[in-house]
């Protein structure tokens, strides 16, 4: 991404903020064949102090498309972002920009064992499912659940190193910025309150 320094996100508490609120997730692997991309969700996992470790699964043959295991791939974490609109900026300010939060981060991925895959997908259903009136899991029919289970591949990621951007009209004067949110608001509020918290996502700790 783009080397600008207002707008780096350094803080790797910022990093897990973002993966929790947005899952969803890019895989992509420079393999023998080419640079190879996946979709999955991503599970942020319990860990001490900044370090970051992330567990997936692939759809068989994914992980043989990948090479997993044998090169460092990059996972990109997308979070809210929108087009700006310069008119709502001042007159004679005529450049739109997209804002954005982003997070490449850079890791070996490990495969995980059958069991380890069975309770990190178990894991990663009770994420999506525990809110919901009716929600579902795994464990209400254990040994199917399992049976299907065995059509994915488990993955842990231990984040060796990230490269995060929330580039949020942080160059724009402060009423310039207000008259942006309060135009994001409207159609694009998680952004509008990223832009809210900018000073906390890139201000140096």
């Amino acid at each position: 991404m783009r080397h600008t320094p207002r707008y780096l996100m350094t803080d790797p508490a910022e990093v897990k903020r973002l993966i929790r609120h947005h899952p969803w997730a890019t895989f992509v692997s420079p393999t023998s064949a080419g640079l190879v991309a996946s979709h999955y969700p991503a599970l942020l996992e319990d860990g001490e102090g900044d370090d970051i470790t992330i567990a997936t699964h692939f759809g068989r043959p994914d992980e043989v498309a990948h090479e997993i295991g044998s090169h460092e791939v990059l996972v990109i974490v997308q979070g809210p972002h929108d087009y700006v609109s310069p008119s709502w900026y001042a007159p004679g300010d005529l450049v739109p920009t997209w804002n954005h939060v982003t997070a490449h981060l850079y890791g070996v991925p490990e495969l995980l064992s059958e069991d380890e895959n069975y309770a990190m997908l178990t894991l990663l259903t009770d994420r999506f499912e525990h809110h919901r009136p009716d929600g579902r899991s795994l464990r209400e029919d254990e040994e199917g659940t399992r049976r299907i289970a065995k059509g994915t591949v488990g993955i842990r990621i231990r984040v060796s190193r990230f490269d995060a951007r929330a580039k949020l009209s942080q160059n724009k004067p402060a009423e310039v910025r207000e008259n942006v949110i309060a135009h994001l608001e409207r159609h694009s509020p998680d952004l509008a309150a990223a832009m809210r918290r900018a000073p906390e996502l890139t201000e140096p700790r």
